[in-house]
This record gives C-alpha cells, structure tokens and sequence, in this order.
C-alpha cells in the first residue's frame, strides 16, 4: 500500500437520500417522519424560475422548524449551481438563517475543483461572521463531461475544502453526454448492459482514493420497483453507500438494499474473529468454513460490521 493515504471523511449513513422540492412545503413533515436516512431540500431543478425565492424561504423555514437530527435524519439543501444568479443569494440566506442546523450543502453540476473552493470560502466567512460551532459539509453532485473528466482533482482538491460525498446524477450526465435515451437511471434497451457502469466505476473510485461517500443518484420511473431495486444492488455491489428517493415509494427499497443481511453481519463478525483469534497465535491468515480469510478479508468485514453499527445507532434513535 502507499504510504499516502487518505482516511475517510466524516461518515454519515446514506443509504436512502430523499429528495423533496424546496417549493412544496407540505412535503416537508413528510420528509421529516420517513424512514429516509439523508433528506435534501431541493432549490435547483425541482423549482421552477418563478418560484426559486419563496422556495428559499420555505427552505429555512423547514431547517429551523422541524427537528431533522432528532428524528435521524441529515438535512442538506441543494442550490443551484454557480453558473446561476441564483446560488449567492441560495448560500447567503440559507446559511445565515438557518446554517447552524444545516447538515451539509449539496452543490450540483460540479466541473472542476475551483467549485468547491467558492463554496467553501463563502461558507467560511458566513460561518465566522456569524459565529457557528458546526461547520457544514459540501457534497457534489457530478453530472456533467467536465465533472466526470476532473472527478479525480475534484476529489483531491475538494476533500481539502469541506467536500465529503460525490452524487451521480444520471439525468444531466446522459444529456451532457449527448446519450442517445431519456430513461433516467435504467438500463437502455439499446444498450448492451448497464449503460452507466463506467460513469459510476470512475465517480466511485475517485471517492474511495480521496475518503469521500459515494452515492448513486436519482431513478426515474417510481411505478418500476423491481427496476429501481436491479439498479440499486449495481451499485451496492460496485461499493455505493445509497441511493436516491425522488418518490417515497423509493425509501424502503433504497433501505433495504444498502442494508447488509443479518447473515451477511454475522460472517463478518465471524470473519473478524477468526482472524483476531489468528494473529494471537501469530499467524496473518486463518481458515474459516474452508476458504482462505486474511487482512483483506478483514477490511471487507470491517466495512459490513460499521454499516450495521451505523443502523442499529439510528434505530435508537
């Protein structure tokens, strides 16, 4: 292994993300009492023009009035990206008024590292203007060509400057890709296998060198749950943490698939154990029901046994 090398971020559980329009506030207590672990108020794409202020307003209102960390839940909001009139005054307002319970910001169509840096400079002077004890985190959401060709230097250089999660966003990347389909996050009939494997194996390695979350992004049709639950065990199996819910049908089955088996728990247990029991006795490697485990073996299981600590804290929530 290299001697460089990059601990995880703060670590949030994430294995549903539910997204709900910053303009419809009577979605909001419905957010709040979900079985979502992460909820993000949206100002970007599910807000039309018109409605872009009163759904800021809205925003704060929600943060400060309803107790998302008491009932389990990380709040984040999404502003609209920088090429907008629109992201100063979203930062601004949101962050003076309601920073202090603000879990994290999540900035969308990140293309290159200097992104990040803005928002995290205007997130440092609010902060020290107005005298916060919590530090908001950023993620990013890469859906762009730019993003996905700079995703290693936005991973490197953004980790520097709050950056704790990357997104993908399957929508704007197939458009910005000029992909021939307008099925958002589903297999292309067209398509010969899953059309965004390499988009997602490049955004994940990139997280997994730099010690960011990596989550996968929206699925589009929530009258398919058999699809969304085809899509969501891809990228459990590529390494993803969770999964989008742009519908609360999708929260559950989210859970459900970035939630290990509890007989998937109890062998990693075994696993860590075994080889406990093995370096006592000096050695590096151990047998455990006929196959070979060793520190690699340890590192899978550790990933497995910390998942599972992580939803049994929430549940006491």
């Amino acid at each position: 292994m290299s001697h460089i090398i990059h601990e995880p971020v703060k670590q949030r559980l994430q294995r549903s993300e539910l997204a709900v329009p910053g303009s419809n506030p009577k979605m909001f207590e419905k957010a709040l009492k979900s079985s979502a672990d992460f909820v993000f108020l949206d100002l970007e794409d599910a807000v039309a023009p018109d409605d872009k202020v009163p759904a800021r307003k809205n925003v704060i209102e929600a943060i400060n009035d309803l107790d998302w960390n008491g009932n389990a839940k990380t709040i984040s909001v999404r502003i609209n990206s920088i090429d907008t009139h629109y992201m100063y005054r979203d930062v601004v307002e949101v962050v003076e008024q309601a920073g202090e319970r603000l879990d994290t910001i999540l900035l969308p169509k990140a293309g290159t590292s200097s992104d990040i840096y803005m928002l995290s400079a205007m997130l440092n002077q609010i902060e020290t203007s107005k005298g916060f004890k919590n530090r908001i985190g950023i993620e990013v959401l890469i859906e762009t060509t730019l993003g996905m060709a700079n995703v290693l230097d936005i991973a490197k250089n953004g980790r520097d400057e709050r950056l704790e999660a990357m997104h993908f966003g399957v929508a704007d990347y197939a458009a910005s890709c000029r992909a021939r389909t307008t099925v958002i996050g589903g297999l292309n009939p067209d398509y010969p296998g899953d059309q965004w494997h390499a988009g997602l194996s490049q955004m994940l390695v990139a997280c997994r060198a730099y010690g960011l979350r990596a989550i996968d992004g929206p699925f589009g049709d929530f009258n398919d749950p058999e699809s969304y639950i085809e899509a969501a065990k891809r990228g459990a199996a590529l390494g993803f943490e969770g999964k989008w819910a742009i519908h609360p049908s999708q929260i559950e089955l989210a859970n459900e698939v970035y939630t290990p088996p509890e007989s998937e728990v109890t062998h990693a247990n075994q696993i860590l154990i075994a080889l406990d029991d093995a370096a006592k006795e000096g050695r590096g490697a151990a047998q455990l029901n006929g196959r070979m485990i060793d520190a690699a073996s340890a590192k899978m299981a550790e990933n497995i046994v910390n998942t599972d600590i992580a939803i049994k804290e929430k549940s006491k929530v």
